[in-house]
């Protein structure tokens, strides 16, 4: 007995096969099984190294994950490394074109002669933290305390309180007993006890106030309104060498282009985040939920000459030279309209 098998096959199935047929007969083959003519310009790439364990990758991996890179005219190429010096190493050589970046150290590397163009990545600076149960409630309350400094004396979050703490007649590394350490070991030390204030970044406070185990004596933003900035001033971003952006503008433009989107639909849709959950390590939905909401704070407004001027004196205030600080040139301002090939 003969079978005729083309008979078992439901319509569509031979309805699309016969679509994949003709389109091979007119030439479009290679368009419909997925990969482009042989003669197709190739898409720019972009190659940039964040932290495997950074808030950027989260960000990053979204682009990717949704397209809106190839969207926007480019192929983002995400290499991912274990520590900061790794990323700069990279970055330095050539390796990759951006790496994310603290404002302070693209200041510290344009007063090397290597300037870096800016481009705003986060306005989360960080979070000064006591224990639950602590009688402390204000930054006077600090005088005589212990504080630990997460990321050194030169951390920003340290260096605008005591600014703060100045101007209202506090010395605080005069008149408290302050521990400079990596910020797990100090999270674990305000954890028993033995330190009364936490100066640290933003997803570490995160983290011990989504488990209830500190809370939050002063946002980092707080300070910011105490010395008459703006709050959602952006203190991390991508950074790309000035040589580098001069070649590759239109490049650099679709990026930030690509970038808006990624964070307007993170913004958006809830569920972009359970795709990103293994990513963040958390331990908990309340930290899930910490995490995402401070992710979302800290979403900056673009740059403007007045928003700029206050990263300047952000910088004087952290002790840049002011006569040479980072121009205005070197901060990324958004094009008023990104071509696409």
């Amino acid at each position: 007995m003969t079978i005729r098998t083309h008979a078992l096959w439901p319509h569509a199935l031979r309805h699309a096969l016969c679509r994949i047929v003709l389109a091979i007969g007119l030439g479009l083959g290679p368009w419909l099984l997925g990969s482009p003519p042989v003669n197709a310009e190739p898409l720019p790439t972009l190659r940039l190294s964040v932290l495997q364990s950074g808030t950027a990758h989260w960000e990053l991996e979204h682009m990717q994950r949704q397209g809106l890179d190839r969207q926007a005219g480019f192929e983002l190429e995400v290499r991912l490394v274990p520590h900061l010096p790794a990323s700069r190493i990279a970055l330095a050589s050539g390796e990759v074109a951006g790496a994310v970046a603290d404002l302070l150290w693209v200041q510290a590397r344009f007063e090397q002669g290597e300037p870096y163009l800016f481009l705003p990545f986060s306005s989360q600076i960080g979070a000064i933290l006591v224990a639950p149960d602590s009688a402390i409630d204000s930054l006077e309350g600090l005088r005589g305390k212990r504080i630990g400094v997460a990321g050194g004396p030169d951390s920003k979050g340290w260096i605008l309180l005591r600014r703060v703490a100045a101007e209202r007649g506090l010395e605080l590394e005069r008149e408290a007993e302050v521990q400079y350490a990596a910020p797990p070991l100090l999270s674990e030390a305000l954890r028993r006890g033995r330190i009364d204030a936490l100066v640290t970044y933003w997803h570490f406070a995160a983290r011990l106030e989504a488990s209830g185990e500190a809370r939050r004596l002063m946002p980092m933003a707080g300070l910011l309104d105490a010395l008459a900035l703006e709050r959602d001033l952006p203190v991390l971003g991508y950074v790309f060498q000035e040589s580098w952006v001069r070649a590759n503008r239109a490049l650099l433009d679709r990026f930030a282009a690509a970038l808006t989107e990624t964070k307007r639909s993170l913004a958006e849709s809830e569920s972009h985040w359970d795709e990103l959950r293994p990513l963040m390590r958390v331990e908990s939905d309340a930290e899930f939920e910490a995490f995402r909401r401070g992710f979302l704070d800290g979403v900056p407004a673009p740059l403007d000459e007045r928003r700029i001027a206050d990263l300047q004196a952000l910088l004087q205030l952290a002790g840049a030279d002011a006569q040479r600080l980072l121009p205005s040139r070197l901060f990324y301002r958004h094009a008023a309209r990104t071509e696409t090939p």
